[in-house]
């Protein structure tokens, strides 16, 4: 059956598993990522089911991440369909403010698995963590940048177009956290460290 209207068609399912390397370059990660202000916006939810992790709505992030890439970024930050920061092509912002940690309200995006377990591990922490709107102008009053996704990780920011941060201590301390948290330590190594 071919067509928009498919309902006869027979669902299909198939499950790849690969080894998967450092998402960015791991000398450029460890330094803060470079990111371009993308062209195309994250849809308006009353045009896409934009909660679903779906490939339609992966396009205009390869679009962003492709074009970005050709002027020598790693990534691009893409606003939503108000104007508000939204999110990297394939990964959840935070900001850093006066210790504080700043990540757009995902209204309209994916709400991140690893977004939501940051937000976890700062709050453990006593690290405060405001989720709301955020002006593109305001990326100027932080100090601190990253982003967060299965594939990224936490991966800290250098440089969203005209705007820079310093990988600081809270960046730091999320990239450790959350690498403890899905990496714990081997049980013999957790036992020579208690020694």
């Amino acid at each position: 059956m071919m067509g928009v209207s498919a309902q006869n068609n027979r669902i299909n399912l198939a499950i790849a598993i690969w080894e998967w390397p450092s998402y960015f370059d791991p000398e450029q990660r460890l330094k803060g990522i470079r990111l371009d202000m993308a062209e195309y916006r994250r849809p308006d939810p009353k045009t896409a089911p934009c909660k679903s992790k779906a490939a339609g709505l992966y396009m205009i992030c390869t679009l962003s991440k492709h074009a970005a890439e050709a002027k020598g970024y790693a990534d691009a930050m893409m606003l939503d369909w108000r104007g508000y920061v939204a999110e990297a092509t394939g990964a959840n912002m935070f900001f850093v403010k006066d210790g504080v940690l700043h990540t757009p309200n995902p209204d309209c995006f994916l709400d991140g698995i690893t977004r939501r377990t940051v937000i976890g591990l700062a709050r453990k922490r006593g690290i405060e963590v405001v989720e709301r709107h955020i002006q593109p102008e305001e990326m100027e009053g932080f100090s601190e940048c990253f982003i967060t996704g299965t594939a990224a990780e936490v991966t800290p920011v250098s440089e969203i177009g005209p705007y820079r941060f310093t990988p600081g201590q809270i960046s730091q301390q999320m990239v450790t956290d959350y690498m403890n948290e899905v990496q714990p330590v081997p049980a013999q190594v957790q036992m020579a460290a208690s020694l």
